[in-house]
């Protein structure tokens, strides 16, 4: 009934504005099932970064979370943060000039253990980034990013316990940041074709292993990776 209801507000702020839409979501408890979706330009899921209509924090706590965000159009931001345990998330932007910018357990309050999240991504000059967890206590995680376009600039950080990211991307002058580190090793692969790329990848798990994997067709770009078992600060 809840998530039946959520649709109905939503449709109802699309009716009546047209565009430029905002949702604000705050949520407490295990097993919840959200599905968020926005069509047109300049919409907002309201975040930490929020600032269009006084919007105040998406705020999502609880363990055992499925959500869902499809945002269609140009110029449009995912913004917020999640205190989750076992989250399953499936994130949708067909569109150019998107804004996602999400942590996930920033506080340590779960763990963000056994998170599944795939982000789906259309458009050219997009920005994406992602902060996973904090004191390498995402475990068993498996982060998928598939990208078609250019210009896109994707930078996520994740503390994990063990894990596996993948990329693809396809399009030129896409940018690619990768922070990882831990004390059980992570699994890194991205799959890439264009040109004038630029990657960063840093992975620097505490007396572990790391498995970097990369495959890349095209011309011309920057490739930096440093891997450090001894957990100091790398950088490229």
């Amino acid at each position: 009934m809840k998530k039946q209801l959520l649709s109905l507000l939503i449709v109802a702020s699309a009716l009546a504005f047209g565009a430029d839409n905002e949702i604000f979501v705050e949520q407490s408890g295990a097993t919840a099932n959200i599905d968020l979706e926005q069509l047109g330009s300049g919409n907002i899921i309201g975040g930490v970064d929020a600032s269009a209509g006084s919007m105040t924090a998406l705020d999502l706590d609880g363990t055992s979370m499925t959500l869902d965000i499809n945002q269609i159009g140009d110029s449009n931001k995912f913004l917020g943060d999640m205190l989750a345990d076992s989250l399953v998330g499936f994130f949708e932007f067909d569109g150019d000039s998107n804004t996602f910018n999400i942590q996930v357990d920033p506080t340590n309050t779960h763990g963000a253990d056994s998170s599944n999240l795939n982000v789906d991504v259309t458009g050219t000059s997009n920005t994406f980034t992602l902060d996973l967890a904090t004191a390498d206590m995402a475990s068993s995680t498996d982060l998928d990013w598939i990208i078609q376009g250019d210009s896109n600039t994707l930078n996520f950080d994740i503390d994990y316990d063990s894990g596996t990211s993948y990329v693809d991307i396809d399009g030129d002058s896409n940018n690619v940041t990768f922070d990882g580190d831990g004390y059980a090793g992570g699994y890194f692969y991205l799959d890439q074709t264009g040109s004038s790329r630029t990657f960063n990848i840093d992975q620097q798990s505490t007396l572990d292993n790391d498995w970097l994997k990369i495959l890349s067709t095209g011309s011309s770009g920057t490739v930096c990776v440093v891997q450090s078992d001894g957990g100091t600060s790398t950088s490229c």
